[in-house]
């Protein structure tokens, strides 16, 4: 089952999954209504246990999420999640923010303008990935003077320290909303899978997207030598993730898909 995508609830296809399967999911669920996701629902709690239960010891689970208004609050969904997924075994290894710097201006005047979404980190147990991404210093390679102790009582002591040329990234990632969304009422940047893929897998590991929508995280691991699998219950979205995925070159093959057949007995 490994570099397939299947038209079916994501419960389905992890049933077929054996435990501690799966390296990296990145995902963003059908979450308050924002997202119509043709009509479905879905149990979570359902799916974040097993969610868990595939995850390998040291994998991680990226869940993209926001809070729908309504009434004048909201709703707190994306907490009671996260709250959850601690709750059945997870750890939350960081809270991450998507900005996005091209959001719509809001049409409710009494509230500032909505531009972001949680993008939490769940482990299970200690990440045994973490390829930090990196960017460049704004003052790099500017000499700076540090003084320590207390210059009345021992005097003072300066050093320097020099600006390295790069540094990793802050938590919160500037990503605009993507132009083309193939179809799709709520598609995920392709930088953003991009990015977590880089950052918490290496090649030839298993990513999982159990909303895989229009597929970007499935074409996203192609082109990073990623195996995937992915699972979309709309049958029309499910045909835009197949289209997308031979656009970028089909599939990456390697020695798991072999392994995982072994195991099975097939």
């Amino acid at each position: 089952m490994i570099n397939e995508i299947y038209n079916e609830n994501c419960l389905e296809t992890m049933a077929k999954m054996p435990d501690n399967l799966i390296d990296l999911t990145v995902t963003s669920p059908p979450y308050d209504g924002l997202r119509k996701y043709n009509g479905y629902s879905f149990p979570f709690e359902d799916i974040a246990k097993e969610l868990f239960r595939i995850t390998k010891d040291g994998g991680v689970l990226i869940w993209v999420i926001a809070d729908q208004t309504k009434d004048g609050t909201e709703s707190g969904t994306s907490f009671k999640q996260a709250l959850y997924f601690k709750e059945i075994g997870f750890n939350l290894h960081d809270t991450m923010i998507w900005n996005k710097p091209n959001a719509m201006p809001n049409v409710i005047k009494t509230r500032y303008r909505s531009s972001f979404e949680y993008m939490f980190v769940f482990s299970k147990g200690k990440p045994k990935t973490t390829n930090m991404i990196e960017e460049p210093c704004k003052y790099a390679g500017v000499s700076i003077k540090r003084t320590k102790g207390n210059v009345e009582a021992i005097g003072k002591q300066e050093s320097k320290l020099t600006t390295k040329d790069t540094k990793i990234k802050s938590n919160v990632w500037d990503i605009i909303v993507a132009g083309t969304n193939y179809g799709h009422t709520a598609i995920f940047p392709e930088q953003l899978a991009n990015d977590h893929i880089l950052s918490w897998s290496n090649t030839g590991d298993l990513v999982y997207d159990c909303f895989l929508g229009s597929g970007t995280t499935a074409k996203m691991s192609i082109l990073n030598n990623r195996n995937y699998i992915g699972s979309e219950l709309s049958k029309e979205y499910y045909e835009i993730a197949l289209n997308r995925i031979k656009e970028c070159g089909g599939l990456f093959f390697n020695s798991f898909e072999t392994e995982l057949s072994s195991e099975a007995g097939t």
